[in-house]
This record gives C-alpha cells, structure tokens and sequence, in this order.
C-alpha cells in the first residue's frame, strides 16, 4: 500500500513540479516583464529549488563519448556485451584512426567493474570508468530496476548475483582485472573463491574498495541498523509490492524511494545545506556551482527498486550471520573457500572518513584470501576520502586512481611477462631468480607518507630488508 499511495503522491506532485520550473524561467528570462521586478531573481531561485525537490528522477546516462589515450582523443562507444534479466554488461569501445593509440589500446589491460546494487544507478561510477578508459579496456555491470523486470523472470536471490559475476568474468575472458566497490565486494570474492575451488582460471587481479566483508570491524549506523533489527522486520517493514502500471507489477522490492529517504536521513544536515547554498548560488549567479550541485543529485536522487529476495539475503548473508568471515557461506550447494583463491592478485581499499563501511572491513578481505602470496597483497588508504571519495571525485582521480593504475598494470605485465617465449627459458634455467624478480612489492616514493600509499599487507620491515629489488621495481 505504502508503494501505491508514494506513487499516487508523485503523481499530484508532477504538474507542480512543472509550474515550479516555468515559473522558475519566466521571473529569469531576460526578456519576460517578470524578470525585472524587485526579488525577481529570489523568486526564480525559489521556484527552481522546488521544482528539483518535488520532480522525479530518472536513470541518468553515462554520457562518456570520449577518452585520452597517451594524450589522443579517441571515441567511446556504449555497448551492451552482454544482456540478463536482471543486469546488462555494457563494453565501453573506444575507437580511434591514430596507429600509434590504436596499437596501444590493443594492448591495455582488461577491467571489469562490478557496480552495486544498493540504490543507485550504475551511473554513480561514472568518473570511475571516465579514469579507467584512459589506460584499460572497460565493462561494467549495469543492474536493471527491478519494477521493470517481469514478474515472469522469477525471483532474483543473492546467489544468483554470484553467478551473474561469475558469467561477466567468463565473457571478459581469462587476462580481466576485476574491480569491486562497495555492496558488491562481497558476491565479486565468493564468484571468484567458488572458480577457484572448482580449478577455473580466476581473474589476474581484484581490486576491493569500501565493502563490507567482514562487517564485524568498526560497525557504522547502517551496520548497526542490520544487527540490531531481527530479519522478520526488513521483511514487514520495508518489502513491498511493485504498482500496476509498472512491468514487474506484483514483484516483491525494496522500493528505491524507501532507500533514498535512508541515504537522506544520514546525514540531514549536509543535504539541507547543501540545498540551502544551492539556493544563494542561483541568487549570486554563480553558474558552476549550481551546475556541480545539479549534476550531483541528478544522480544522487536517481534510484532504483532492489529484488527483495536478494535484498533480503544480504542482510542475513553479510550483517547478520557474518557466513563469509565464519566461513558458512554456500551458494547453491558449494562453499565458498576465499582460501582457494591463488593465482589472482588482491588490493584492498578504503577510505579514512568513510561512514558506510568503516574501517577494516573491506581490509579483512587480505586475511580471508590467505593462499594468496604476501607479495600479491596490498591495502591503501584514501587519507581524507569518505565512502564516494574512494571512487569519484578529486580524491579517486588524484590518490586513489594512480594506486590502482600501477597495481592493475603490475600484474598484467607479470601474466604477459610469464606467457613470454622469454620469459619460459628464463624459468627453466633459473626458475627462482625469476620467480623472485616478479614478486617484488610495488614500490613507492619514498617521500610519501606511509598511510597514502598503496602497501603489501607483510610488515614494513621485511619491505627494508630488500632494497635494491624495490629500486630495481621502479
């Protein structure tokens, strides 16, 4: 019910919100009367401001038509790879008639970003791809609104997002790097511990930032809300049933509406501000800052409908009986042993202010993958960065990015070095010495502070105790 009168509401609100936006333009048209009255320009401001809080919003695009590549500009294309009821793998294409950037791009690394699907739309990681197609071929998983799926395409359960990860990993093919953020760090490690144990080829490295793997460690209020609630209360109190003038009518979800009223709730105070300068903003003319806050909530306030039976696991699988730290987790009849991962390289990420996944959560991800080598293993934190900053903004281009760049690259070039002709003579006639040579940790300035940089997760000494590797690395 609650699901139809929201509905109900949204649709007496939307002739207003339009009023709102002509009334907006008519009081800040140059060439309307209206315009040159007194408190003309407070007037449109306020107009405006009420029309972008009672409008509805809908998916935003990725608008990303071009990249650089060793300073070329070369075309993007938006492909969808690979469709599913529930989720389409789009291939960012990048074309290009430059030889020289043609031949480089061929032989850039593959990456698959797995996107979350927590609310928003898969377009929040849009400056995420933007730095990733400079240096990477790029996918990305794009999760469909599940008020638009049938009800006829059955349920969607959290398992069933394990395999959905697991078949993008296979269409990507065998040399892809796969990035996780947030929700999704969780079912992107049980897809690739499950290959593991059954001997598939994993990919060549996982990139896991601000997820809750062990979301024991420095609990936050969405974490505590999870725990300090039974299961039976997310089920009566925030599933709901899809209207009928959606596709998917009768469907079980968490409606997007309910989850944007969490996310607001928050932090209340840091929205009404924000509102409230984007109201003096309008008033003082300042065109960029009104432009940054609307390209801000037009993808904040974007959200999407989440299939109840994957909303529902996620709260048992991950906050509730914590079955991936206590190793009980079984997906379709097969335990998932992170401990069977080997030939895939780990980077753990997480931001110092972040107030989602909190300290050491995404971390416990090094512990658990503990037949991966020491010298495969790094963690870095984002100093100042809060759980977005980690993948978006200045902070991800400046810090973040470079870290990820020359983790991604170092083991690509260590998979492409060990298929090399070379490189399989070098191991039959001194199999140690390269061996050796290839696991080195990444090294890094040494002017950088310790807690900025990217690190191996074995103890600084033992990173002393080697010096000449570590210039010989750079």
């Amino acid at each position: 019910m609650l699901y139809q009168l929201y509905e109900s509401q949204r649709a007496l609100m939307s002739p207003f919100s339009e009023f709102a936006s002509a009334s907006a333009k008519l009081y800040d048209h140059p060439m309307s009367l209206f315009a040159h009255t007194p408190l003309a320009q407070r007037m449109s401001a306020g107009f405006d401001l009420l029309h972008r809080l009672a409008k509805e919003y809908e998916k935003p695009p990725f608008n990303i038509t071009s990249a650089k590549v060793d300073g070329v500009e070369v075309a993007v294309q938006e492909q969808v790879a690979l469709e599913k009821p529930f989720c389409r793998l789009l291939r960012f294409k990048r074309f290009t008639d430059n030889p020289t950037a043609l031949s480089r791009m061929k032989t850039q690394p593959t990456v698959l970003v797995v996107a979350p699907l927590s609310g928003h739309h898969s377009t929040l990681l849009r400056d995420t791809v933007k730095s990733l197609l400079h240096d990477h071929k790029v996918f990305i998983t794009d999760w469909t609104d599940a008020r638009m799926v049938p009800a006829d395409h059955g349920p969607f359960h959290l398992d069933d997002y394990v395999e959905y990860v697991q078949e993008f990993l296979r269409h990507c093919g065998e040399q892809v790097h796969v990035i996780s953020v947030c929700q999704p760090t969780v079912p992107v490690l049980a897809a690739v511990s499950l290959m593991a144990s059954r001997g598939e080829k994993t990919p060549l490295s996982m990139t896991m930032m601000g997820g809750p793997i062990d979301a024991r460690k420095c609990p936050t209020s969405v974490n505590n809300l999870a725990t300090t609630k039974p299961h039976s209360w997310f089920e009566n109190n925030v599933i709901f049933r899809v209207p009928q003038n959606f596709p998917a009518a009768g469907r079980r979800v968490y409606p997007g509406f309910l989850q944007h009223a969490g996310f607001v709730t928050m932090n209340p105070d840091r929205h009404m501000n924000s509102h409230y300068d984007y109201f003096l903003d309008l008033m003082r003319g300042d065109d960029s800052s009104v432009e940054s806050h609307r390209q801000f909530y037009d993808e904040y306030n974007a959200v999407l409908d989440m299939p109840a039976e994957y909303y529902l696991d996620t709260i048992k699988v991950v906050f509730q009986d914590f079955a991936l730290v206590n190793g009980s987790w079984v997906v379709k009849g097969e335990p998932v042993r992170p401990q069977d991962i080997r030939g895939t390289a780990l980077l753990t990420i997480e931001g110092e202010l972040d107030d989602i996944s909190g300290a050491g959560q995404t971390r416990a991800a090094q512990d658990l993958c503990s037949a991966i080598p020491a010298s495969q293993k790094f963690h870095y934190d984002a100093m100042g960065a809060g759980h977005y900053g980690i993948f978006s903004g200045k902070r991800w281009r400046e810090q973040v990015y470079p870290e990820v760049r020359r983790f991604i690259a170092r083991f690509d070039a260590v998979k492409s070095v060990e298929k090399s002709p070379a490189a399989k003579a070098a191991r039959k006639s001194a199999p140690r010495a390269a061996t050796m040579a290839l696991a080195q940790p990444v090294a890094k300035p040494a002017a950088k502070p310790a807690a900025q940089r990217a690190r191996p997760a074995v103890a600084a000494r033992k990173a002393k105790a080697a010096p000449t590797s570590r210039r010989a690395s750079r």
